[in-house]
């Protein structure tokens, strides 16, 4: 058990099932006071009696958690502010949040984004008249307003070839192997839903258990939908709902930094993680493999100047970080 779980594990198990709520929102905050009071300030016009807005702050040690309860107070918003003793990453703040709140389901949001008007009425119509739908997402529109990716299909080691490749053909010829799925604006069943925003059903949860804490950020977005789904549980992703993501701002990685910035050491942990958990040790490796392979086909590209530069620094090297290590039991 984690820290985070005995700190809230007393009170939990004293709640009853009758004081649960019919929709808990869990914004996690880390360092990111003012995109936190922006994203509960948005949601404010939205809520109801049966709806509950937590603010988890993940230890950040820099006041943010003062700032946060004193904007709260001072602009009358309707939030409520726990404290992790530990920052445990994205998927142990989320844990620490559902733990604490009994609910029908709940909205996980990161920090970065600002839910569009109805949105939350869009997600329960959607969660009623999809029944078999553990994990519904809405569409996340970026700073232009426009609708950007947020509906994957599952990584494969196939799918590490092309993203260092990044070459039309082979991306035509290995199509059921590329991870970004065309944009849409109707319902569709996605392998798995970027975790910027969305809803989970709690009979989900009783199922299959929480988010996996062996991954720090990164991934375990994809290890929980790829799991509801093991499960029986449909995958849905529903763009009548809209949220805006301002993509990175609660984590210092972005689409437009990623040629000159070097990931951080947990990204590729996470994803070791990811692909020997569900391809075994040696299906990391062939992922490795098939990465530098792309990447000689990228390489020669860019020396030929017929191509830019679109892999992180160092990443050559840095997707063998943990290829050898044990893998960790998950949650």
């Amino acid at each position: 058990m984690t820290l985070a779980e005995a700190h809230v594990t007393e009170r939990t198990s004293k709640m009853r099932t009758d004081s649960m709520t019919e929709l808990a929102i869990i914004v996690l905050n880390y360092r990111t006071p003012d995109l936190s009071l922006a994203c509960i300030e948005s949601l404010q016009s939205q809520l109801d009696t049966d709806t509950r807005v937590i603010v988890v702050d993940n230890a950040s040690a820099d006041g943010s958690a003062e700032r946060i309860e004193h904007g709260i107070r001072e602009r009358g918003l309707s939030a409520e502010l726990l404290r992790s003793p530990v920052n445990g990453g994205f998927a142990a703040g989320m844990n620490f949040g559902i733990r604490a709140v009994p609910a029908s389901a709940y909205l996980l949001l990161n920090s970065d984004t600002i839910v569009q008007p109805n949105a939350l009425a869009s997600l329960r119509t959607a969660m009623q008249r999809f029944p078999r739908a553990g994990i519904i997402g809405p569409a996340l529109i970026d700073e232009h307003g426009e609708i950007a990716p947020s509906a994957f299909r599952d990584p494969h080691p196939v799918s590490e070839l092309l993203r260092s490749a990044r070459t039309r053909p082979l991306q035509r010829a290995l199509e059921r192997f590329d991870l970004v799925l065309p944009k849409s604006t109707r319902p569709f069943q996605p392998d798995w839903l970027a975790f910027a925003c969305v809803l989970v059903r709690r009979e989900l949860i009783e199922r299959i258990g929480l988010l996996d804490e062996g991954y720090f950020m990164y991934f375990e977005d994809v290890d929980y939908c790829r799991r509801a789904r093991e499960a029986g549980f449909k995958i849905l992703y529903w763009p009548e709902a809209q949220v805006a993501h301002f993509a990175g701002s609660s984590s210092g990685v972005t689409a437009q930094t990623e040629q000159q910035r070097r990931a951080p050491r947990y990204y590729y942990e996470a994803r070791a993680r990811y692909f020997a958990k569900f391809f075994g040790r040696k299906g990391l490796w062939l992922a490795n493999g098939l990465w530098h392979l792309g990447r000689s086909v990228s390489w020669s590209r860019e020396r030929l100047g017929r191509r830019a530069p679109h892999l992180r620094e160092r990443e050559a090297r840095d997707i063998w970080i943990n290829a050898f290590a044990p893998l960790e039991g998950s949650s």
